[in-house]
This record gives structure tokens, sequence and C-alpha cells, in this order.
């Protein structure tokens, strides 16, 4: 069991759904204010915020495109206002569109890039000119970058690129007292991995692991809970929460 902290804040893009709802749900239990990013859907937002604050915590929800600075400072300043500083950013939002490198629609390609790459980019951005000392920034990469599965190679390009940032920046930090990790999740059961899958190809999914089974948005909250509260000798690191894929 986590130990609540007290008087901390967190950010976490893509928070209104998937992983990041859970995510924001975590840090809300551990004691976090919690900031939840959107991009278009309000709603799913605002029933995030709801769920926390039924259950004793603090949010606030902030929209924006991860991908334009402008709007992005300004939810930065918005989370400030609210809670009065920025200690947790949590990077959840993403998109993955799969296809063969030889068929894939390169505005498709292009589509991942400006929120994998260019979102993680000005997010991180944000987060490292406001985050406060004692602080951390958790970005997320995918497992794929290392099993490197067919049809994958635009999205496990975005990732990597998400895991070259990130570690590079925890470098630059140096002296700040704020951590910079990235956790990289196996198969998830969430909307982005589900999609356009039959109940074949998820069975062969759950089945690749020895603990034999997908992993939930809740085994990856965790891992962003260690990141964001007790891991402060993790820093430059991508934490493989995969239930021992290869």
């Amino acid at each position: 069991m986590s130990t609540p902290t007290t008087d901390r804040v967190a950010l976490v893009t893509g928070g209104s759904g998937g992983i990041g709802r859970v995510a924001a749900e975590r840090l809300a239990r551990d004691g976090f204010a919690v900031a939840v990013q959107y991009a278009g859907n309000k709603a799913r937002a605002e029933e995030t915020v709801a769920a926390i604050t039924v259950a004793g915590g603090r949010a606030l929800a902030v929209g924006g495109d991860i991908a334009d600075e402008s709007a992005m400072s300004a939810a930065f300043d918005a989370v400030e206002s609210a809670f009065g500083g920025i200690d947790v950013v949590v990077n959840t939002a993403g998109i993955m569109i799969l296809a063969p490198i030889a068929t894939l629609d390169l505005a498709d390609l292009d589509r991942m890039h400006r929120t994998n790459i260019r979102g993680t980019f000005v997010v991180s951005q944000q987060a490292a000119r406001r985050v406060r000392p004692g602080g951390a920034i958790v970005n997320v990469s995918t497992s794929v970058v290392r099993t490197q599965l067919p049809g994958y190679g635009a999205y496990v390009a975005s990732k990597a690129a998400v895991e070259g940032l990130t570690l590079i920046l925890a470098r630059e930090l140096r002296g700040r007292d704020i951590t910079v990790n990235a956790v990289a999740p196996g198969p998830t059961a969430t909307p982005l991995f589900l999609d356009g899958k039959d109940d074949a190809t998820i069975a062969n999914f759950a089945k690749a692991t020895p603990l034999e089974r997908l992993g939930e948005p809740g085994d990856i909250a965790e891992v962003v809970s260690f990141l964001a509260g007790p891991a402060r000798w993790v820093n430059g690191q991508v934490l493989y929460a995969n239930g021992g894929l290869a």
C-alpha cells in the first residue's frame, strides 16, 4: 500500500480514458491533487474528475491539444493557478495506427508523429520548465520497441523517439532533483490496444506473457505511482511493464 503524499500536484495528459484515467485515479489515491488533461472529450474528463472527487480527492479537467505549445502553456497555467504548482507530469496521451511500413498512409505517420512525438516533446518541455524540485516526469513508450512486431513500425518509431527524449531530459535536468523516466507497457486491455483486433489475436497476446493474461490499466498505474512517488533513485530509465514479455 502506498504512503499518501500531501500538497502534491500531478498533471496527467490523456487522463480521460484508458491508462491515463486509471493513473489519474491512482495518483489521487496517493494524495495528489490531479489535473486531468483531455483533447476533445470534455465529458469523459469530467467523469474522471467526478470519480476522484467522490472518492475524496481533488481534481480538475484541463483541455487542449498536447502538440500545441500555446494550449499546453495555458493548461499548465491553469493547473498552477488552481493548485499552486506542479510536481508530477504523466504523459499518457498518444495514438496508435497499425500497418506494414510498405503500405502505411503517410498521413497516418504524420498524425502519430504530431501526437506521440511532438506532443510528448511539448508537454515535456513545459514540465521541464515548471515541475518543482522533488518532482517527476513520466512518459509512456511501448514494449513493442523491444519485441518489434510487424505492423507496428510507424508506432514504434514514434515511441522510440519518446524514449530517446526522455533519457536525454533526465540528464538535462541535472541538479534540479527531478526524475524523468518512461514506462513501456506490454499488451494492455485498453481501447487503444483492443480496437481492431479479433478474439484470437487478443488471446494470442495474452498467452505470450508468462503470466498468461493481458495487462490491465491498473498494472501500469502501479508503475506510474512508483515513478511519481517513492522511486527517487530511478532516473533516466525505461521500465518495461509487460508481465515478462520477451
